[in-house]
């Protein structure tokens, strides 16, 4: 790791600095719109007073985040269930690699569930196409978020990306905590939840050790999250709808759009799973191959930890037979449940004011039905 970078503009903020932040998103002007939202039984000058008594990053995980999370789950989903804790032990930290569905629940349902079980949160990495205002930044760093940077040239990319991967080794080796990255650059939104190889290449821009000891410092964790109902689900398939016939180009507002969908959207019965981390065995055998196909190999197994603990719902299995037209996982289901989920895709993409037609409904059907492909693979 190179001692000489200067992580000011990653770092989330020190608890000496938390009662000034609490100060401004008190005084912000989002602030009695986002209570209005997320603390609806109370008011703003309570929901005030709480947050100009906090005074530690770890308080307000536990008293804003918490409550903010816990009532996201009752609102919107039928059950939540968070697996493999057990791998969490607070005395080695990890990378956290996730497959990544949804842009803010993913990590903070799965910090809220550490938490809960006596284990220190993590620090989560997010796009910082995300900083929309102050009020954003000022909680993405009091909630441990680190900014990692999504437009610019590619040598500004490159550039970012060393300094985010020495800061992530920094985290894990040094600062000895856990830190939340997705498996792929955004979401996936296509259900086809595979690692790419270039953030895993990312991790080794801050050591010059062999590609073993490299990998084998962070400690890497894969962590599996299945949704019964995608968050999104509509407008991702808008967008690979349009990104069929020309150049998807975001609205103002749309990261925000989503961010608030996923929050409010039903998303049925969800479960995360901690999976086993990564071992030095499994890196020594991709060591075996040639430089590029260790990253290859190695994202295949955390696609293999990933979905051999992947959970499969009844809205896949129905999306998977739709789409082949077949009746292969018909016990899985009744004919209520299609007739249901039938309806439920054809009005939300009648919601979307696109024209109904197959290669939308194949787009949306895709997001669903490629987890069972996935699963099928790497669970025999």
């Amino acid at each position: 790791m190179d001692k000489n970078f200067d992580f000011e503009d990653l770092r989330p903020c020190t608890d000496a600095e938390v009662p000034d932040v609490m100060r401004r998103m008190a005084n912000n002007h989002w602030f009695a719109f986002l209570v209005k939202i997320f603390f609806p039984g109370k008011s703003i000058e309570q929901c005030r007073e709480t947050l100009l008594g906090i005074k530690t990053v770890e308080q307000f995980q536990r008293v804003v985040v918490m409550e903010v999370v816990d009532n996201i789950i009752t609102d919107s989903m039928t059950s939540f269930t968070c697996k493999g804790l057990a791998e969490m032990g607070n005395d080695t930290k990890h990378v956290l690699i996730s497959n990544h569905r949804d842009i803010v629940l993913d990590p903070a349902v799965l910090n809220i569930a550490f938490i809960k079980n006596g284990i220190e949160s993590s620090e989560i990495t997010f796009g910082d196409n995300l900083i929309k205002s102050d009020f954003i930044a000022d909680f993405g760093k009091v909630n441990k978020m680190v900014p990692i940077l999504r437009e610019g040239s590619a040598r500004d990319f490159y550039n970012n990306s060393v300094k985010v991967s020495n800061y992530i080794r920094y985290v894990v080796t040094q600062k000895n905590q856990s830190i939340w990255i997705a498996q792929r650059n955004g979401r996936a939104k296509d259900g086809n939840d595979r690692t790419e190889v270039g953030v895993l290449k990312m991790f080794s821009l801050s050591s010059n050790a062999n590609f073993v000891d490299c990998m084998d410092e962070l400690k890497i964790n894969p962590v599996a999250v299945s949704y019964e109902y995608e968050s999104c689900d509509f407008l991702k398939a808008a967008e690979m709808y349009v990104s069929t016939y020309q150049k998807y180009l975001k609205s103002r507002n749309e990261d925000l759009n989503s961010i608030m969908k996923g929050f409010l959207q039903h998303k049925g019965n969800v479960e995360f799973v901690v999976t086993k981390p990564i071992t030095r065995e499994e890196l020594e055998y991709c060591d075996t191959f040639k430089k590029n196909e260790k990253f290859t190999h190695l994202a295949d197994i955390i696609d293999e930890r990933i979905y051999s603990n992947y959970k499969l719902f009844k809205t896949n299995f129905m999306a998977h037979d739709i789409l082949n037209h077949e009746h292969r996982f018909a016990d899985r289901y009744t004919e209520t449940d299609m007739r249901e989920f039938i309806e439920y895709m054809r009005d939300g993409i009648s919601a979307l004011g696109i024209p109904l037609c197959e290669d939308l409904e194949n787009k949306f059907l895709h997001i669903y039905a490629t987890p069972v492909d996935n699963c099928l693979k790497y669970q025999q």
